[in-house]
């Protein structure tokens, strides 16, 4: 209760601080403060795409997964009840496109975006001047500032000085006074950025480094991830700080060299967890991702590094053999201010052979069906055991940590043996109310052709509840399912592949699913549901292997 109390009015005083500091009769002592210089000293590492260049000069604007057309007006002026398409077109992330332009036309077209964003939000706007949206749009405009100001008047590039060095004062004064660690964090990145682009080198580059190392100490374990344990979350800093760190490379002082440590750290981690597929396992939040930007940022990471056959990555457990990639959760809830998005996910897997998925989880929820978000975080949105289509973890429906996922028993260790390419994992989340706790082992064999998975019920305390223990198996998008015979079915992967699929212990019927899309909301494709009674003792066996030609 303590807890719950401290959190809630930590956050409570914070956003008042907030908003006392951005009223009208106090914002004119700090907006009118800035007049630094700034010269484009970041690095930008990710790709450009000129086709979206010739989209926006015709008024179309695909963002966060989303095309507007604006009808010849100004994206600023346009109306869009869409905010990740918002904070995308104020983030300014896609001026990177505009960036290897040569036609002067396209460039001037850039610019006169960012001058129609001062002219229509360069007053301070809440909605505009959140401290994440202001701190990526400052290290985006930092980045590009050369392709802003290259060819303009006097008078334009004193607007985008004086508008860029506004900003980074909102942020030098907001963002102690933010609730959110990924936006205290972005905010640190931002004025370590603004500080290595000053151009009369006044800024405090070290103190703001140090600032930002302490930010990722808190927020990144000891093994590189995040403590959101989100691997979109993992990525989108990576984006930010894998820039910054290019831009130090001649700088050796303690904070910096603590930094490019704490930045290769987070490379290891993100690469753990990724599949043969590309991307990372569907964990926490994470969909699909942009697949340029993740091969950007896989691309600049400090050195070549190869895979380990197993290990233990932020709570979830990997195992890989021949073409085979296993990544497991062990169920640990992440911290109450990072648990936002978390996912009730305890024992789930993904399973790719190759470059194709074999089973995996549903994702997030698209973002057109907001009401469907909290389903999507359930455990039967999991390839994972559950007991009566209950949660193995609860998300708070009321209270200080409302809409948040809530810790509740302990989380037993992950037990992992890479030599033998297994895992064994134990949750304990269904003890309260159906006295059971759930044990998964999973083994890879015959160097990743073969999956094979025990899951078993083991008494744990009174029986409070009654119910069904379900197995569920999200199979990749493509997939087809054909029956081959009693315990038995074929699965015919997309790229032709056939594995077949058999279980013991439960009985077996197939259901629709879904998994994240970025472009399209979700693709659909099918789940396979082993089921029995959960009782101490039950026990279910399956197992996935490969045909050969």
């Amino acid at each position: 209760m303590f807890e719950s109390i401290r959190f809630l009015a930590r956050r409570i005083g914070l956003r008042a601080a907030d908003l006392v500091v951005t009223a009208p009769w106090l914002r004119w002592t700090w907006t009118g403060l800035g007049d630094d210089s700034f010269a484009a000293s970041l690095a930008e590492i990710r790709p450009s795409d000129p086709e979206a260049v010739h989209d926006m000069m015709a008024g179309r604007y695909l963002l966060a997964g989303r095309l507007v057309e604006t009808g010849g007006i100004s994206p600023f002026a346009a109306e869009v009840d869409d905010d990740e398409w918002l904070n995308a077109l104020h983030g300014f992330a896609w001026l990177r496109h505009f960036r290897d332009l040569r036609d002067p036309g396209g460039r001037v077209f850039a610019r006169t975006l960012v001058l129609d964003w001062i002219g229509h939000e360069g007053r301070f706007e809440q909605e505009s001047w959140v401290p994440t949206v202001t701190a990526l749009r400052v290290l985006n405009w930092l980045r590009h500032l050369d392709l802003l100001t290259d060819g303009a008047g006097a008078g334009e590039v004193r607007a985008i000085q004086r508008s860029l060095s506004t900003q980074i004062q909102s942020l030098k004064l907001r963002s102690r006074l933010s609730p959110e660690p990924v936006e205290r964090l972005l905010c640190a990145a931002a004025l370590v950025g603004a500080a290595v682009c000053d151009a009369d080198h006044a800024s405090d580059l070290e103190g703001r480094l140090t600032r930002l190392d302490a930010e990722l100490a808190g927020q990144i374990g000891q093994d590189g991830l995040h403590l959101s344990r989100n691997a979109r979350v993992q990525l989108s800093l990576l984006v930010e700080l894998a820039s910054i760190r290019q831009s130090l490379n001649g700088l050796k002082t303690s904070a910096s060299l603590e930094f490019a440590a704490q930045v290769e750290r987070m490379h290891q981690s993100l690469d753990a967890l990724t599949l043969g597929t590309g991307e990372p396992a569907y964990f926490n939040g994470c969909g699909q991702l942009p697949h340029d930007v993740l091969i950007s940022v896989q691309a600049n990471a400090g050195g070549e590094r190869r895979r380990r056959a197993g290990g233990i990555v932020g709570g979830y457990a990997v195992l890989r053999d021949g073409e085979a990639t296993v990544v497991a959760d062990g169920g640990m809830v992440p911290p109450p201010a990072f648990a936002a998005d978390a996912h009730a996910s305890a024992l789930a897997f993904e399973f790719s052979h190759g470059t194709e998925l074999v089973v995996g989880n549903c994702g997030p929820a698209p973002a057109d069906l907001p009401e469907s978000r909290d389903l999507f975080r359930q455990t039967i949105a999991h390839s994972a055991p559950s007991i009566a289509e209950e949660s193995s973890t609860p998300i708070a429906e009321r209270g200080a940590f409302a809409g948040r996922l809530v810790a509740g028993a302990p989380v037993p260790p992950i037990e992992i043996k890479p030599a033998d390419h297994q895992m064994t994992l134990t949750s304990q989340g269904y003890v309260r109310r159906f006295g059971l706790s759930v044990e998964r082992r999973i083994t890879l064999l015959s160097g990743g052709s073969t999956l094979v998975g025990q899951d078993r019920l083991v008494a744990a305390g009174e029986r409070a509840l009654s119910g069904a223990l379900s197995v569920r198996f999200h199979l990749g998008p493509g997939t087809m399912v054909r029956q081959a015979g009693e315990g038995m079915v074929r699965l015919v992967l997309a790229n032709g592949a056939v594995w077949t699929f058999l279980w013991e212990g439960a009985s077996l019927r197939e259901d629709e699913s879904v998994r994240h899309s970025a472009s399209l909301g979700f693709h659909k494709t099918r789940q396979l549901i082993l089921e029995a009674e959960a009782l101490p003792g039950t026990e279910i066996a399956w197992i996935f292997t490969r045909e050969t030609a």
